[in-house]
């Protein structure tokens, strides 16, 4: 058996330990270089590497629990990555009959008992303080284990969960107490600076293991403007009335709700899409909204275009033709799979999340990809509704309907 890593995963195997955060880019291949560290520096088993070493089996065998998400699990991609290593759910097919255990992080609280084992945290989860979190920080007490991330944390109290599962504090408080002033005017608890800002570096750097390389991948960003009813679009905005219940807007989320529905549901958007789609026979559409969904899935049977989606309700592979729309909503589907099948992501609509938007990027931006343009095409109004939210995306930040309405 050989494995096949690229330098930038292979140089990474040394530096990492239990506790470590290995962070590398959507599709640097985290995965694999994460199995090489768990067979060969927890299991004490040998590998051969690149056409190097000798294969051997494992002298510290342990079995391997893999926290991901839901997507993830259900679509058998860490069975396909485990196979390689001779790894399985099966412990009977498994080398030293190691049990592999796949589960979602909705799930994480059923394995909080799990003692002298490996847990492999797939997908940043543990920040704040909920559910997830208190059993993460049950987990690891009992166990080694790693947490893989494209996007480790956009602030200090994001590090907080991770920082107390090394061990350098004892719990949250004590990091609240070290480290976060509050705001002393506004009526609930906001953060105003951190301190010990130093400390707070160098614990970061000891538990982080970059992967670093050179992508071989082009990226073609090109916005797209649809049209939108602006007599309507004022209407709601000035007058604030709900034109599809005929009754007045009652707060801030749903203005912003009926904002978004007149410029997303304009069918000039579905123009758009038929125009791409005889230039990209294989499109990933990503959407937020249900009325979203059923336009394009009209679209798609109007025009016999083989559709296929993944959302909260439907679970459907990407279609094995020649041709296909695959309908995926951000909530469900802007992170944890891969598709190298095409190289085209369309944006029916922006997401809020900066992240996310990332995340639904690197979707076919992968280490394995066979092309090297990349096109993605990013589908708006001229409302100010969507420029908004254009501009708090181009400035690396998720959008916030309360700040923009009090703003305009």
């Amino acid at each position: 058996m050989s494995i096949t890593l690229a330098p930038h995963q292979e140089e990474v195997i040394d530096k990492l330990k239990s506790g470590s955060i290995l962070v590398g880019g959507v599709g640097s291949g985290k995965s694999r270089t994460a199995l090489t560290y768990y067979f060969k520096k927890e299991c004490k088993g040998g590998l051969k590497i690149n056409g190097k070493g000798d294969y051997a089996e494992m002298k510290s065998p342990k079995d391997l629990y893999i926290i991901t998400t839901a997507r993830k699990r259900d679509t058998l991609e860490w069975q396909k990555e485990c196979a390689p290593f001779i790894l399985s759910t099966d412990p009977k097919l498994s080398i030293n009959g190691v049990k592999v255990t796949i589960d979602s992080w909705n799930n994480i609280h059923k394995y909080v008992d799990i003692k002298k084992v490996f847990f492999l945290f797939d997908e940043q989860r543990v920040v704040g303080s909920g559910l997830w979190v208190k059993s993460f920080l049950k987990i690891v007490k009992n166990n080694s284990w790693i947490l893989l991330s494209a996007t480790p944390g956009d602030t200090w109290m994001d590090y907080a969960p991770v920082f107390i599962a090394n061990g350098f504090y004892k719990n949250r408080t004590e990091f609240l107490r070290r480290h976060i002033v509050y705001n002393r005017f506004t009526k609930y608890p906001k953060i105003d600076h951190y301190v010990e800002v130093a400390r707070l570096m160098k614990l970061k750097q000891s538990i982080l293991v970059t992967m670093d390389y050179v992508k071989l991948t082009t990226p073609h960003n090109k916005t797209l403007i649809a049209k939108h009813d602006e007599t309507i679009f004022k209407q709601l905005v000035v007058k604030r009335w709900n034109i599809y219940k005929n009754k007045p807007i009652k707060n801030i989320s749903e203005l912003c709700y009926l904002m978004r529905k007149v410029t997303n549901s304009d069918s000039d958007r579905l123009i758009i899409i038929q125009k791409l789609f005889r230039r990209h026979p294989k499109l990933i559409i990503f959407y937020n909204f249900n009325y979203e969904l059923e336009m394009l899935k009209e679209m798609g049977k109007g025009s016999n275009i083989v559709t296929a989606e993944w959302n909260g309700h439907r679970h459907e592979p990407i279609p094995n033709t020649d041709e296909w729309i695959y309908l995926v909503q951000y909530t469900a589907g802007a992170e944890g799979w891969n598709c190298i099948e095409t190289n085209c992501v369309v944006f029916f609509s922006q997401s809020y999340s900066y992240k996310a938007m990332v995340q639904a990027a690197g979707r076919i931006d992968r280490f394995n990809t066979p092309f090297t343009d990349l096109y993605y095409y990013y589908i708006r109004s001229e409302s100010v509704m969507d420029l908004g939210i254009e501009k708090a995306l181009k400035e690396k930040r998720d959008f916030n309907e309360h700040s923009f309405i009090k703003s305009s």
